[in-house]
């Protein structure tokens, strides 16, 4: 189907939705994007760690409501848990995650896309490769870079895939931290080098460069430098005449006529009032947790158990990333509370090829801390209130330190979204389930990357290091999830085909990181930008 009058619905404004958005809008499609949340704003949502997206103790800044939203966790016993709080949401916003994100911008690997072929079958996993390669997708690593904004420089590192283009923006100048543990990493014969970020180092695009504010992951930007697809790509979308967002806008299925083709989204509107919007495309990017809700919400008779789901593959392979490393406390003030927001240094020396582990991760300085995060980072067996506690408060912050970094998880299949029938959120719509954990590597493969953290700590000198652990316990997903709807060639093991078009379908097509076969070692928001560009160019292709 090809005409000049192209409809197309978007539902959700964050790293792929917004990307999407733009593609379709610059090719004279008239795109309806839907977002549950709100536009984002730094002035009412000042820096309360409290409520700041990493924290969510009282709330999250962007949303969403957890009253409004509840989730059911499934524990191994089969008894339940009505969770009102933040679980495996990420933000609710115009721009999602990427206005309140550490903003690390990290390409794949080649071995990340070919997993399987790497390091063989995993008893007890659904390990396997992508439909796609690294060379496939660079391209459009190098266009994400370029239109939404990366500072960067990989001549240190050597274990960095290939590129055909530098960073459009020198990289971010290593934190005190930062240059001390890589003096250190250098020493070791390991190869540090500064983390790409999604953030402006000098004016770009039209804003200014970042300020070194102490306090950004899990906050806005005071001055619009950290780049999101809402200060980005989805204004470009706008200017075209061709795109109209629609905030506070709940959608809650997805129509399709008995022959594979979507007709339309019903959603709730800012008043709570159930609306019908139809298109000719219709493009899912909710997060791997509520496109997976989405789908399985909504049922049709040739899909009588949620779209795309006939071969039981929606909401299963849930992954996040085990995150693991170690802390240590030095005996001098190795931060620099003056210039934010710390995190600049990281290596790859452990992502792949490791005897006895399946991939792997990378290590990096961390974020600074707030002092209620801080109070949790502390060793273990150290007060945590009354006069001891305020002292190490006082006297350990500037002295502590922590390499951390994400594992790769071994996808299972067992690690899934469904929804619980009878529980329904704020419209009455059965909310997403929790159920399944860990492949037993998670946690062989978090002991390997923490100690290695640690072996680094304690070469700098620390007087004290401790190791995290991860990799057990508890649901995957979290703020890095990914893999519910994950793309491939067979429908009997996967949701969409290679460029995110749902199996028996038409015209529905996902662009976000469920499609991911695999996490990889890193931060995904990149590669899900990277998918999202892709996919938008296939449909462009393809309809018009």
């Amino acid at each position: 189907m090809k005409n000049k009058n192209l409809t197309a619905i978007v539902v959700g404004a964050g790293a792929g939705g917004g990307i999407v958005a733009k593609e379709l809008a610059a090719a004279n499609i008239q795109v309806t994007l839907f977002e549950r949340g709100d536009w984002p704003s730094y002035d009412k949502h000042y820096n309360d760690e409290l409520i700041s997206q990493r924290v969510q103790d009282l709330g999250s800044s962007f949303g969403p409501d957890g009253k409004k939203n509840p989730r059911v966790i499934i524990h191994d016993d089969g008894s339940r848990t009505v969770a009102r709080h933040a679980v495996n949401h990420v933000a609710a916003c115009v721009g999602s995650g990427t206005v309140s994100y550490g903003a690390m911008a990290w390409r794949f690997m080649p071995e990340d896309f070919q997993m399987k072929s790497t390091y063989g079958a995993v008893e007890g996993s659904t390990l396997d490769d992508w439909p796609i390669t690294y060379e496939d997708l660079e391209p459009y690593y190098d266009k994400a870079e370029y239109e939404i904004g990366v500072a960067g420089d990989m001549s240190g590192n050597p274990f960095a895939p290939n590129r055909h283009k530098p960073y459009p923006m020198p990289p971010f100048e290593y934190s005190k931290e930062g240059a001390y543990l890589a003096e250190v990493c250098q020493k070791m014969g390991l190869h540090p080098f500064y983390i790409p970020m999604l953030r402006n180092s000098v004016p770009y695009n039209g804003r200014g460069a970042c300020i070194r504010n102490r306090f950004c992951v899990g906050f806005a930007c005071p001055v619009n430098a950290k780049n999101g697809t809402h200060n980005t790509v989805i204004p470009v979308a706008m200017q075209t005449g061709n795109c109209l967002v629609k905030t506070n806008s709940f959608v809650y299925q997805v129509h399709i006529d008995g022959k594979g083709h979507a007709t339309a989204v019903s959603y709730y509107d800012e008043n709570n009032k159930s609306q019908t919007l139809e298109a000719d495309i219709i493009v899912i990017s909710a997060s791997a947790t509520e496109t997976a809700r989405l789908l399985l919400n909504s049922k049709t008779t040739e899909f009588p158990d949620g779209i795309g789901n006939n071969t039981d593959q929606v909401g299963r392979n849930l992954q996040g990333h085990s995150y693991t490393g170690a802390g240590a406390l030095f005996d001098f003030d190795i931060l620099d509370l003056n210039s934010g927001p710390n995190g600049t240094m990281a290596i790859m020396d452990y992502n792949h090829h490791n005897k006895g582990i399946i991939g792997g991760g990378l290590l990096a300085n961390e974020f600074f801390a707030g002092p209620y995060a801080f109070t949790n980072n502390r060793p273990p067996g150290y007060p945590r209130w009354g006069k001891e506690h305020k002292k190490f408060q006082r006297e350990g912050y500037r002295r502590f330190s922590q390499l951390f970094g994400p594992i790769q998880e071994m996808p299972v299949a067992g690690a899934r979204v469904t929804v619980a029938e009878d529980v329904k959120d704020f419209w009455g719509v059965p909310v997403a389930a929790f159920s399944g954990g860990h492949h037993p590597l998670d946690k062989k493969h978090c002991q390997f990357l923490s100690a290695k953290a640690e072996e680094i700590l304690r070469n700098a000198g620390a007087k004290e290091t401790w190791r995290y652990g991860g990799g057990e316990g508890g649901q995957g997903g979290g703020q890095h999830q990914a893999g519910t709807c994950r793309m491939g060639n067979d429908p009997a093991t996967s949701v969409t085909d290679p460029f995110g078009r749902i199996h028996e379908t038409d015209n529905l097509y996902i662009a976000d990181g469920s499609l991911m076969v695999t996490n990889g070692g890193f931060n995904p928001v990149l590669t899900i930008m990277a998918l999202a560009y892709r996919t938008g160019e296939h449909i462009v292709k393809q309809w018009t």
